[in-house]
């Protein structure tokens, strides 16, 4: 056919149409080579094999005994907070003190003008002399009888009365000078020079001094927290320590100690309030600063410690993954207390001697199974804060209802 095709076309057509015959034939050998191979590849494929079992690190549930801790929101107060007042009605001449300042007892503060009172004073002093004359003059005139018995008593009485008029006039003089009646730190200024100043009420009120050392710090425990303590509250007899956290999150080097403690609960706030007292020479806390304060007291007996990243929490609860005889997982829930550290202190749902898997939780399936590595507390999953059930692990969290 070729040979025909070649005697009937011009040259240069023959050589296009030898050229288009052998690449067809080069083509079809090729995808017939693949083919082959392809066949061979599958005839020759070794079947694959089942997975093993997933590796992952436990720990080893310890029964444990551990303080009981409880941290809470305190504020601090002076260890007595003195309101100066002024005991005389007048206008305010002066402020004699820095605001904010360290002030002894007696160091003036306040200037109200005493002339006034400098006018009753002289008045006072006249009186005085004038009632002690007619009263030394009607002593002697009873001595003769010249007077009657009431006339003398009369006299007498009246002076009586302008001596005391005299040391009231006194008195209130001396406290147009306000002096501060504790050492301590000083408050701001309530009152401003030119205001006229009353005796009673708010109006009096000037400033405050404040002990700060000792500070102490005032807090209260609800029944949630009281709920952790083996009796329910916080029980007077045992030996119970305090600590101050600073807003930096360090501990404050000082340790304190319970001075107060209420016994009924508080119907506004439902706290049962106490306080603490701390040494302060260094002025370190203020009053009114707010703070965490961290109490101590009692062990908590036979509980276990599981790192946060170990524990799944969903809306059904707090569970944990453990290993059991023939290595599958198991879904267990617990109930949890406080965190201790990066752990989580396991109140009950554990055993001692379970394996409760720390990593690999997005992985874990009920009845999977697992290759336990035992490790310990200290080296197994850093703990992080304690985490919502991601989608997975609620499907698993879910399943733990269905396995049981």
């Amino acid at each position: 056919m070729i040979g025909a095709v070649h005697h009937a076309l011009p040259n240069y057509q023959t050589k296009t149409l030898r050229r288009l015959f052998v690449r067809h034939i080069a083509i079809t050998l090729l995808g017939a080579s693949a083919i082959w191979l392809g066949c061979s590849g599958l005839l020759h494929a070794q079947p694959a094999g089942p997975k093993g079992p997933l590796a992952v690190s436990v720990i080893q549930a310890k029964p444990t005994n551990i303080p009981n801790v409880l941290e809470v929101t305190a504020q601090a107060e002076g260890a007595k907070e003195t309101e100066v007042r002024s005991r005389v009605n007048g206008i305010l001449l002066k402020r004699l003190y820095d605001e904010g300042s360290p002030v002894q007892v007696g160091q003036p503060l306040f200037q109200i003008d005493p002339e006034p009172f400098k006018i009753t004073l002289e008045e006072a002093q006249a009186r005085a002399k004038q009632t002690a004359r007619e009263a030394a003059r009607l002593k002697l005139l009873f001595s003769k009888q010249a007077v009657s018995r009431k006339e003398f008593d009369d006299a007498t009485s009246l002076n009586e009365i302008a001596q005391a008029t005299l040391k009231t006039a006194q008195l209130n003089l001396k406290w147009t000078t306000v002096t501060a009646p504790v050492g301590g730190i000083s408050g701001r200024s309530l009152r401003s020079e030119g205001n006229l100043i009353s005796n009673t009420g708010d109006a009096g009120l000037l400033t405050s001094i404040y002990q700060i050392n000792p500070i102490w710090v005032r807090f209260g425990l609800s029944s949630s927290d009281t709920a952790q303590l083996p009796s329910g509250r916080l029980d007077p007899k045992q030996n119970t320590s305090v600590e101050l956290l600073l807003p930096n999150g360090q501990v404050y080097s000082e340790k304190g100690q319970l001075n107060f403690q209420s016994t009924f609960i508080d119907p506004k706030l439902g706290t049962q309030q106490m306080r603490a007292e701390f040494p302060n020479p260094n002025s370190a806390i203020l009053p009114g600063q707010f703070l965490r304060i961290r109490v101590t007291t009692g062990m908590q007996e036979n509980v276990f410690l599981v790192p946060q990243a170990a524990v799944i929490q969903s809306e059904r609860g707090f569970m944990v993954w453990t290993v059991g005889p023939e290595g599958q997982v198991i879904p267990t829930p617990i109930k949890v207390g406080k965190w201790s550290g990066k752990n989580w202190i396991v109140l009950s749902g554990l055993k001692a001697g379970d394996q409760v898997v720390t990593d690999q939780l997005i992985k874990i399936r009920p009845g999977a199974q697992v290759k336990p590595t035992v490790v310990p507390l200290d080296q197994a999953s850093p703990g992080a804060a304690p985490r919502s059930a991601s989608a997975e692990a609620q499907k698993n969290a879910a399943a733990q209802k269905d396995a049981r």
